[in-house]
């Protein structure tokens, strides 16, 4: 009560602090870098990984990209790949005025080196950068690059991608909280009883989104996935929390008519139950934590910091603000419009076991669905955009005229024999969807001796301890045919060179597949194991635990199982991620319910009545909570042209209204059913409810 009362006392002073905390983080948030290369979360001991490694540090390359040129003239190309060149951080343009003088006839090149810059009138152009793929000089370079062009140059490529996302990102994320807030501010002046109380809560939701931002400088940069969802998912998690201390706050008001003194008790049951409830939702977040795809950890740490610096800002900024406008929000009350559910909780208790009978058919599909939802997801970020993005349009453009749809890069020993490197090339340009080879073994031959090579090209090629080889596939990243394909090609390098290794973005990206399928078991164990001791503790309950996870795990199951049935493809990162955030941001609305339940049989009423008091009493608190998490990310999920933004808002916006519906309709079923089991398995309320239920089974009459 100490911390109650020293809050509103203070409450001048706090809104005084949270405003000046402002400064710091506006100035945090705006310093934070933002990454948006998912290849960079991988582990960092993974051999794709190393390799990249080696490459920036024996050959000063990290980036890579393809120019495909139509319509135009070889000196003019060569002027453009001189013009390239000379782009601070493109460390190599490499075309056939890389191996030859102009005045040298192009027949001179190998056909398989002369095809592979040119077919019909596009002519390519490979480019090498000094910097790693999403480092910002690399995007500035790409922009230069597309600048540097006229409109018949297509610029592909991971870099190419990632400056693309960047610039789409950077316009869609203000609007992404725009839209959350204003849904959000309408669903509360619906569902609440005041039309100035949303404003008041999102102000102060707002500074601990603001907070929490602002302090990602010190984690040095967060991924663009994290601060795209960050603020929309922290408001709508958190602002349960402002809902139960306006509810507390009230109620108090009927017996305490000092304004401050019912604040101070409002605060003091509120962070009671806040604490209870925040626990489950930073436990989810924590769980993502223990991926080995860090992208987890990155939202993980981000989201649970939120959360806390939600809880913080509930019982202190939000009590502070509703003093200080305390008038202004008692007059602009007005009646809420969800109506009394005693009749309706009746009829759920009276047909409980229809309701059963639904759990049990439902949950075989679902689970059905949501175990093949898992299997059908896409890895390749180039399907996250739009159609009409330059990078997507330059992919299509490569892929078409040079049948070119992505990169591999071979690093193999420099002290290989000649003789076996061009055998082992040999074999792979013989692999089913290579489309060709580059290396100095595919350069050097009968009609072009070594000595003609420019030394640029050769420093490109080859380094002191390794020999760079570029191979072209026809297969798409990400795709099966060419994790088929890699794992071939590395059979091959393998039996030649055990050093050897296949680098580049599908082989990145085949490891990333590999990496989260493990992920995706993991998780889902921890959060599941977490809450469970969490709810067991806090309900004081071993059977608890399972039936209250039961229900939200359903909810899981048809929320990810409704894609599968629809034919829709999830990027990969959605399934791990809502799996966990669903559960531990919705059994709140389970955990409610049954402490409300306990609660009424433990002062001696029977099941179906406790039941029926619980359902009655918490579905206008889980609904007011379950509009508000869709409302927050329904918009986002409509308006956002990124579908790895769209997918996840649209699934945790689906999520809860699945959530809310089962807790509703399904869990006060399992309490009726499983009552006898729980008032034995669950401490302090056996020997009253057993009493009850003797009472009126004429048990008692018979004792007396």
């Amino acid at each position: 009560m100490k911390f109650s009362k020293g809050v509103v006392k203070a409450r001048f002073i706090i809104l005084i602090v949270a405003l000046a905390l402002l400064v710091p983080s506006l100035y945090g948030m705006l310093h934070t870098r933002i990454n948006y290369d998912m290849l960079t979360y991988l582990p960092k001991d993974m051999e794709t990984v190393v390799g990249q490694d080696i490459l920036m540090d024996e050959f000063g390359k990290g980036a890579f990209a393809f120019v495909v040129v139509e319509g135009m003239e070889n000196k003019d190309v060569s002027a453009l790949a001189e013009k390239l060149r000379g782009i601070e951080h493109v460390d190599t343009v490499l075309w056939y005025d890389s191996f030859f003088d102009m005045n040298i006839p192009m027949e001179l090149l190998p056909d398989k080196v002369y095809d592979t810059f040119n077919k019909g009138d596009s002519t390519m152009l490979a480019i090498f950068f000094d910097s790693s793929t999403s480092a910002d000089v690399t995007m500035d370079a790409i922009k230069k690059i597309r600048s540097t062009c006229n409109e018949s140059c297509f610029v592909s490529g991971m870099s190419a991608l990632v400056a693309d996302l960047k610039a789409l990102c950077e316009i869609e994320e203000p609007v992404y909280v725009g839209i959350a807030v204003a849904l959000a501010a309408i669903s509360m002046m619906v569902f609440l009883d005041g039309y100035l109380v949303p404003f008041v809560f999102l102000a102060s939701i707002g500074m601990a989104i603001v907070y929490n931002l602002g302090s990602n400088y010190f984690l040095g940069e967060m991924s663009y996935i994290t601060k795209a969802l960050s603020a929309v998912l922290q408001l709508a998690v958190t602002m349960d929390y402002s809902i139960f201390l306006w509810d507390s706050y009230n109620e108090k008001l009927e017996s305490i008519e000092d304004h401050k003194e019912a604040m101070a008790h409002a605060i003091k049951d509120t962070l009671t139950s806040v604490v209870g409830s925040s626990i489950t939702t930073i436990a989810g977040f924590i769980a993502l934590c223990f991926m080995s795809f860090t992208l987890g950890a990155d939202l993980g740490i981000v989201m649970a910091k939120g959360v806390l610096l939600g809880v913080v800002g509930c019982v202190t900024i939000l009590p502070a603000l509703i003093l200080v406008l305390d008038k202004p929000l008692q007059k602009t009350k007005h009646k809420a419009i969800l109506p009394k559910m005693d009749k309706f909780a009746g009829v759920i208790v009276k047909i409980f076991p229809v309701m059963l009978a639904l759990f049990v058919a439902v949950a075989i599909p679902a689970y059905y669905g949501y175990s093949r939802t898992q299997k059908e997801v896409y890895y390749d970020m180039g399907t996250c955009l739009p159609d009409n993005i330059e990078v997507v349009k330059a992919n299509q453009k490569l892929s078409d005229t040079f049948g070119v749809a992505s990169t591999h890069m071979l690093l193999t020993d420099a002290n290989l024999p000649e003789k076996e490197t061009r055998e082992m090339l040999r074999e792979i340009e013989k692999v089913e969807g290579v489309s060709n080879v580059i290396g100095m073994e595919s350069v050097v031959g009968p009609l072009v001796p070594e000595s003609v090579i420019p030394d640029e090209v050769k420093d490109m090629l080859q380094s002191e301890n390794w020999k760079l080889v570029l191979i072209n596939s026809e297969y798409k990243v990400a795709s099966d045919a060419v994790n088929e394909q890699i794992g071939e090609i590395n059979n091959i390098i393998k039996s030649y060179d055990k050093k050897g290794m296949l680098i580049g973005e599908a082989p990145c990206m085949k490891d990333m597949i590999e990496t989260t399928g493990h992920d995706f078991e993991v998780v889902n164990i921890i959060s599941i194991v977490a809450i469970f001791v969490i709810i067991m503790i806090v309900e004081k309950s071993i059977s608890l635990p399972f039936i209250l996870i039961a229900v939200i795990e359903l909810a899981i199951f048809i929320n990810l199982g409704i894609p599968h049935y629809m034919g829709q493809t999830l990027p990969f990162i959605a399934p791990i991620c809502i799996s966990t955030i669903q559960l531990g941001a919705t059994v709140d609305y389970a955990i409610l319910m049954t402490t409300r339940y306990k609660s009424e049989r433990r002062n001696g009423n029977d099941k179906k009545q406790s039941v029926k008091t619980a359902l009655s009493t918490s579905i206008g608190s889980i609904i007011v909570s379950g509009m508000g998490l869709f409302c927050s990310t329904f918009g986002v999920a409509v308006y956002s042209k990124i579908d790895i933004i769209s997918s996840m808002c649209m699934l945790m916006a689906r999520g809860a209204i699945v959530s809310m519906l089962c807790v509703i309709f399904i869990l006060p079923s399992l309490l009726l059913l499983c009552d006898g089991v729980i008032i034995h398995t669950t401490f302090g309320i056996k020997k009253k409810a057993e009493s009850s239920d003797d009472l009126l089974t004429g048990k008692g009459d018979a004792l007396a």
